[in-house]
């Protein structure tokens, strides 16, 4: 529970910030919003468009590829920017991110095979995957403890309206002359603008200790998520099962490598004393868990819709609309609540429980459900999935020292894109083993039940921190 010191009478009240104060405040926030807002409408419409980029360049057989190696590259730099951003400010890291992300965009609209758009989303990761936690990490500079709640949730307003626009786009663009090449290049411009706001709105950095990059533990995570992925997809082929095993072997001994280079590193990327903070780990377990279910119904969803239910993209644009919707925006109640109350188990166990039920009924799928169904269905998965992300920021920077709140906040992105890099594999190796689309998609839903309701009984067992940020002392 959050502890509230009432203010002592006769103490004088905070002295309210002044004009110029406001007006930079005000800037930063702008700057912040809008980078999320781009970062997300990119995202959403991309979902829907997807299944036409699959069609046209026949790349179902890779499909898992296309999620995979971009979550993997995606969830190294989002750990590695976090610290760096630690070491040498928010805004010219997040600068750097937007630069890479931009010319990923431009290297993946000119992809004429499927091979050459996985190398191209892969490279892109590197930049578009640590731009929403960098955000989130700036909201949090910007503003105490005791707000910070408040504005985390607020930085659900840019993702609500981004999740209202998204998916029609992205179905409209699809079936529009440029295709869905103009998707990539209409972001650009967008995304440029964002980092123009973020050049001149976000604060320079403060003066920082320089210290050297931990490049012994970047390259041991590199090889143990690397490890861990391919040798995850390589389980469901029969002929390649034994290296599998083998990389996964691999990826266990690196892991425990990267733990105790960490332990002896003057700059950690991870730092040790986030591997052994109890909260922090149950809730970033749980969020690994989560991210089939979440992976399952934005990204697999859709190709059930547009190739077993058989409706056309800008309609199946709108069928995923209400369900980003209600994920983004109800963001926004749980900061105030959170800073109101200060109690988040309750939030957890809601969340996940409903979540886990409404992907036991996204299982029970076919053909013949009626769109009213299957809209019903995904919003109130949405109202399960939609607080936690949320509560997981605040938690991630309520943990730690203010010192390690970028790279915290970049760790608990990184567990939930590892969960999004293996989850291909695993939802693709379901999906496989079935006898057509339909029934393997069905088997992706019950996966990702089943991976809800095991994070339902890891969150159970987390435990409530108090608002004051720990000291770097």
């Amino acid at each position: 529970m959050i502890d509230r010191a009432p203010r002592k009478a006769g103490a004088p009240r905070p002295t309210p910030r002044g004009w110029q104060a406001n007006q930079r405040l005000a800037a930063s926030v702008v700057a912040v919003f809008a980078t999320q807002f781009v970062s997300f409408v990119f995202i959403h419409a991309r979902n829907i468009a997807q299944p036409g980029i699959i069609q046209e360049l026949d790349g179902m057989a890779l499909f898992s590829w296309l999620v995979a190696l971009p979550a993997m590259t995606g969830s190294v730099s989002t750990l590695v920017f976090g610290k760096l951003s630690d070491l040498y400010g928010r805004r010219p890291v997040l600068l750097f991110a937007i630069g890479l992300f931009v010319l990923g965009l431009g290297i993946s609209a000119r992809a004429t095979t499927m091979p050459f758009l996985i190398a191209a989303a892969t490279f892109m990761s590197i930049g578009h995957f640590p731009i929403i936690p960098l955000c989130f990490t700036s909201i949090g500079d910007l503003f105490s403890p005791a707000e910070r709640a408040k504005w985390t949730g607020l930085l659900s307003l840019p993702s609500g309206l981004a999740a209202l626009i998204g998916p029609v786009l992205g179905g409209v663009i699809a079936e529009s002359a440029v295709g869905w090449r103009g998707l990539y290049w209409g972001t650009i411009p967008l995304m440029l603008l964002a980092g123009g706001l973020a050049a001149t709105g976000l604060p320079g950095a403060e003066k920082k200790v320089r210290a050297p990059i931990d490049y012994q533990g970047t390259s041991a995570m590199v090889l143990a998520t690397a490890t861990l992925i391919v040798g995850a997809s390589w389980l469901g082929a029969p002929e390649r099962r034994g290296m599998g095993i083998l990389l996964l072997i691999v990826s266990l001994v690196a892991w425990i490598g990267f733990i105790r280079v960490e332990r002896r590193a003057r700059a950690p990327i991870l730092d040790p004393s986030i591997l052994v903070n109890r909260t922090f780990l149950t809730v970033a377990a749980a969020a690994l868990l989560s991210s089939l279910s979440t992976l399952a119904i934005a990204t697999y969803s859709p190709i059930f819709v547009q190739n077993v239910m058989k409706i056309v993209p800008t309609t199946s644009g709108s069928m995923l609309t209400p369900y980003a919707t209600i994920v983004a925006f109800l963001g926004i109640p749980t900061g105030f609540l959170l800073a109101r109350s200060g109690r988040y188990k309750w939030i957890y166990r809601f969340g996940y429980g409903i979540a886990t039920v409404a992907m036991l009924a996204m299982w029970r799928f076919t053909a013949d459900t009626p769109i009213w169904v299957y809209v019903l269905v995904t919003a109130v998965a949405g109202l399960g999935l939609g607080a936690i992300p949320t509560v997981n920021t605040l938690v991630a920077q309520l943990a730690v020292p203010r010192s390690l709140t970028g790279v915290a906040v970049g760790a608990m992105f990184f567990f939930q894109m590892v969960g999004l890099s293996v989850a291909p594999a695993l939802l693709g190796l379901a999906q496989g083993s079935a006898a057509d689309l339909e029934s393997g998609l069905q088997a992706v839903f019950m996966v990702g039940a089943i991976a809800m309701a095991i994070s339902l009984l890891v969150i159970i067992t987390t435990s409530e921190i108090r608002e004051t940020q720990p000291s770097d002392g």
